[in-house]
């Protein structure tokens, strides 16, 4: 709203609208989590949506203007082959390329008065102003007294240490597997928060140093949990008791105090008795120097590498093809707002919206309904403060509409009706509906073309990825198995490629059977992955309990489960699923 009403005030609403574009693309691109993780998942897509913004308002220039209806298609094409393949690098960058590809659309299409430059600034400005409240802004709950910046990293570090102690409580049980997913799970959104940069360098960087040394101590429990489960025998309740305690002292700030020592009657028990005390010394000492246990970060040529490979080629490909058909489309019908349809096409046509039917039927319910709300309340109220009221109450509803693409869908087409109508154009929400379905029918089109060559890249890398992952870290265990600190990172980015992997079967999965056969054979490749992962672990725990060796039925499990793997990796590639 803020971003808005000068604007308004001046007599000048159009300088609002892409400000207000700028703060609404920054809530959907945020999400609960750590202030400081918030910096690059927001702030780096806005200038990306800044950059769309100023190409786009130069793309009609290049060109004779009787050729528009060629040229601007070919050229959103091109830059969507791009924006396409960075946004299979990864989750901010895959916000990126969208928002980029997303505002060069609307820069090209949205007849605002401002230049190019004045539109990015503004742009700026508005996503800046959603960025600085939500690092300065506390919290509506609070359990600690510490500073409420590292709240959001606070939070994620006690759930690693509930799901530990919930991990424990499944051992031995059929829910042991879902425990051990949600383990990971918390361990990635941990290492993520804690790996934002640091908003003081020295004011709050006790509490940091605290926080990475907290994350850092539930390393090795979630090692010896994962040992644990994998023997198959349940514990006693009192073993989860100590994890629990010390999730209460991430969240208040509070000593641990006393924990329940487990019986140290195996390797595992003793794994988990040494990974308490070591958290109960770390929880009641402040550390003297940082804990960092961010990951690593790619360069710039692995990136590349990444981007311009079989996945970021064929995603690139399709984003192309939907938003330079679906450009041609409304040009060629001489739409009056024609960029909505490819900017629909681009959104609809990410894959981490969920599955294809599933976000195109999402997306035509919640714009028809979107329509008709805006339609109802235009007729009852007009004049720019009451558009300026919709924009703030509908980017209200944003996070909380976020739970379901289809909700967040009528959000989205109410907010843009309005900003529209403050930009000067006409009511055209009756277009709105007419322009999404078209752009539903081209990428639902284009999502099941065939491609030449091998199909199910995105899967197939993730595996490959994952299966590299598990191999270095069986290496690592069998070779060095009394270094703890190497083991640790390469127990995680083991377990977080087993998990990107999985999501992307199931996401595979999900899909209607042209697309979904091409993964199918993943699934017991992924299983086996799994099952290799988690014998490792319990390899790792038992080689570095007192120096001892590795026992005849763990070798033969870890011999059987390599061949397992082996196995279905071929099985897969003879059927053209996996290299």
């Amino acid at each position: 709203m803020l971003p808005l009403l000068p604007a308004v005030a001046a007599d000048r609403p159009t300088a609002g609208v892409p400000a207000a574009l700028g703060a609404m693309f920054a809530g959907i691109n945020d999400r609960p989590g750590g202030r400081r993780s918030s910096v690059s998942r927001v702030g780096v897509p806005a200038l990306a949506g800044a950059a769309g913004l100023l190409i786009g308002s130069l793309l009609p220039a290049v060109g004779p203007p009787e050729a528009a209806v060629l040229v601007l298609p070919v050229l959103l094409g091109v830059l969507g082959l791009l924006a396409g393949a960075l946004s299979s690098t990864g989750p901010v960058a895959s916000a990126c390329g969208t928002q980029l590809l997303v505002a060069a659309v609307i820069g090209a299409g949205m007849p605002l008065p401002e230049p190019g430059g004045e539109r990015a600034l503004l742009f700026l400005a508005g996503a800046g102003w959603a960025l600085v409240l939500r690092l300065v802004l506390p919290s509506r709950r609070r359990t600690s007294g510490g500073p409420y910046r590292y709240d959001g990293e606070r939070e994620a570090v006690a759930s690693v240490y509930r799901a530990v102690a919930g991990l424990l409580r499944a051992a031995g049980g059929t829910r042991a597997p879902a425990r051990r997913a949600a383990l990971t799970a918390a361990l990635d959104q941990a290492q993520d928060a804690l790996s934002g940069p640091r908003l003081r360098r020295y004011a709050s960087s006790a509490a940091e140093r605290r926080l990475h040394a907290q994350y850092a101590a539930a390393l090795p429990l979630a090692e010896a949990a994962t040992a644990l489960a994998w023997a198959g025998e349940p514990l006693p309740d009192r073993v989860a008791e100590g994890p629990l305690r010390l999730a209460q002292a991430v969240r208040t700030g509070n000593a641990c105090g006393p924990l329940p020592a487990p019986v140290r009657s195996d390797a595992g028990l003793r794994a988990l008795d040494d990974a308490l005390l070591a958290a109960a010394e770390a929880f009641d000492h402040r550390p003297g120097q940082s804990l960092r246990t961010a990951r690593g970060r790619p360069g710039l040529l692995a990136l590349l590498r990444r981007a311009f490979g079989p996945a970021g080629r064929e995603y690139g490909f399709r984003v192309a093809v939907c938003c330079g058909v679906s450009a041609a489309v409304a040009l060629g019908l001489d739409h009056e707002h024609w960029y909505w349809m490819p900017a629909t096409a681009v959104f609809l046509v990410k894959p981490d919206l969920g599955p294809l039917v599933s976000r195109v039927l999402s997306r035509a319910a919640g714009t028809v309904v979107g329509a008709a709300v805006f339609t109802g309340f235009f007729a009852l109220v007009a004049g720019p403060l009451s558009m300026v009221a919709a924009v703030a109450l509908c980017g209200a509803l944003i996070p909380v509409a976020a739970r379901h693409f289809a909700a967040q869908t009528a959000a989205v087409t109410v907010l843009v009706l309005s900003l529209v109508l403050l930009a000067g154009e006409p009511q055209a929400a009756w277009g709105r509906i007419v322009e999404s379905l078209t752009a539903c029918a081209i990428v639902l089109l284009v999502g099941h073309l065939p491609l030449p060559g091998q199909r199910g890249n995105r899967v197939r890398d993730a595996v490959d990825t994952a299966v590299a992952a598990a191999h270095r870290y069986l290496r690592h265990v069998l070779a060095h198995p009394q270094d703890g600190a190497g083991r640790g990172v390469l127990r995680r980015d083991a377990y977080r490629s087993l998990a990107v992997a999985r999501s992307a079967l199931d996401l595979s999965a999900a899909e209607l059977p042209p697309v979904a056969g091409r993964t199918a054979e993943f699934e017991e490749v992924a299983g086996a992955l799994e099952r290799l992962v988690d014998t490792t672990t319990a390899c790792a725990v038992h080689l570095h309990d007192r120096g001892a060796t590795l026992p005849p039925s763990h070798a033969e499990r870890i011999a059987e489960q390599l061949a397992a793997l082996d196995a279905a990796h071929r099985a897969s590639a003879r059927s053209g699923v996996l290299v």
